[in-house]
């Protein structure tokens, strides 16, 4: 063979190559500085906005770490009763705005939306964008916060002032089973 007939495959190893040396470097970006960036720019954006939050971070797989600002979890106020004395509560996940390393070193950014255990089907999580380390600024942070809190407002604020907007958390209550008497 000669070098014109395998010139495409050629340009394809060189493009694999790039992409595989760009993970690396992604996960050098994250572990030297972008994981603390993200961290101190979603505590900024708390102190200044005054919304009750914490940011933690999962680091329980290397190169697969996350940085997540969560609203924490809380009574929903929703309880069974089990019986004339004892009613066993139902907690709700309040929502949460995740920064997650992908396995290709890229940031994923995504909304978790608010759920009540053991009540409905939880939302499926929104995807805000993918990153490469350099892209992620913090206009970007200030724009993600935005938009989850405009997401997480409108699931907790439904009404039937929207037509054809969903209940929040998505309960069907034809199911007799929820009083436990189905």
């Amino acid at each position: 063979m000669n070098p014109t007939e395998v010139r495409n495959l050629v340009r394809k190893v060189k493009k694999y190559k790039e992409v595989i040396e760009n993970t690396n470097e992604y996960r050098i970006v994250w572990k030297e500085n972008l994981k603390e960036d993200i961290i101190k720019g979603l505590e900024e954006l708390l102190e200044l906005s005054g919304l009750e939050a914490k940011v933690v971070t999962k680091t329980q797989i290397e190169n697969l770490e996350a940085v997540v600002l969560t609203l924490g979890e809380s009574k929903s106020g929703l309880f069974h009763k089990v019986n004339e004395d004892i009613d066993r509560h139902m907690i709700k996940h309040n929502g949460s705005l995740l920064y997650q390393q992908l396995f290709n070193g890229k940031i994923m950014v995504m909304i978790n939306y608010p759920h009540i255990e053991n009540y409905g089907q939880p939302h499926q999580p929104k995807t805000l964008a993918i990153y490469r380390p350099e892209e992620l600024k913090k206009p970007y942070l200030i724009r993600h916060m935005e938009e989850f809190i405009a997401e997480i407002t409108l699931m907790e604020d439904f009404d039937d002032d929207e037509p054809n907007q969903k209940i929040g958390f998505e309960l069907n209550f034809q199911d007799e089973s929820i009083d436990g008497q189905g």
